[in-house]
């Protein structure tokens, strides 16, 4: 069975622009998601999913330059993009992340796509029941399961954000749920805002600059300087219908 994490990513944010390409601590945001997602034992391969806009010219410059696979697609239409990317690289299962999560988190990968195909389910994700950071966001679903939510989703926003399609409809598809041991639901990890990129920096920088970390470690950070979490604590999350 062949496992691929598909990470969508584009220039054109529209609180952040070019925010996936920004620096670091000396790398890109999108090199830090990659060589995280990289560590996961149960990923096969991973593809960053952009778009055929000449505003993402850059991003398909940049993976070529560094040698990561990439697939262009529908700007708008994600569930598209993704529908067709997992196509061009015969995945049987994909696994989502977006590029705006570089603390994304190895273990959870595993532990998300473990559920997934230990079990007879379409989908498993953790954040059907959030007890994780937001910006440690994974989602795993078969290819049958992408392929009928293609094939049937007509929500714009259902579309847009790829999953909801599923996860909406549980008398259709087989959903699992991962969750913690503790919640940790209240902390923001994701960059959406210059003040969520501030933070993000902060966490780096204290763990110098190397992206070989655990969550655990960026947990232990804020329980020594509980006011890093300040800095992007007045950020709101966007809803899934404001595409």
């Amino acid at each position: 069975m062949r496992t691929v994490a598909i990470v969508q990513a584009r220039m054109t944010s529209a609180r952040l622009p070019g925010k996936v390409l920004t620096d670091l601590g000396g790398q890109p945001v999108l090199a830090r998601v990659l060589n995280r997602v990289a560590r996961a034992r149960m990923i096969g391969d991973i593809v960053v999913a952009t778009t055929t806009q000449t505003s993402d010219d850059v991003l398909a410059e940049t993976c070529a330059e560094r040698g990561w696979h990439s697939f262009r697609g529908n700007e708008i239409d994600v569930l598209d993009r993704y529908y067709h990317a997992a196509k061009a690289y015969k995945a049987d299962n994909i696994v989502r992340v977006t590029a705006d999560c570089p603390l994304v988190e190895p273990e959870v990968i595993d532990l998300v796509v473990g559920t997934l195909l230990e079990t007879n389910y379409d989908y498993a994700s953790n954040v059907l029941k959030r007890t994780y950071p937001r910006g440690l966001d994974v989602e795993a679903m078969t290819c049958t399961c992408l392929s009928r939510a293609w094939h049937e989703a007509s929500e714009p926003w259902h579309r847009a954000h790829v999953t909801p399609y599923v996860y909406l409809n549980p008398g259709k598809f087989r959903l699992a749920s991962v969750t913690g041991d503790a919640d940790f639901s209240a902390h923001r990890w994701t960059v959406d805002t210059p003040q969520d990129l501030e933070f993000v920096k902060a966490v780096y920088n204290r763990l110098g600059n190397d992206d070989a970390f655990s969550w655990r470690d960026v947990l232990r950070i804020l329980a020594e300087e509980p006011w890093l979490a300040n800095i992007n604590r007045n950020v709101t999350q966007k809803s899934p219908q404001e595409c």
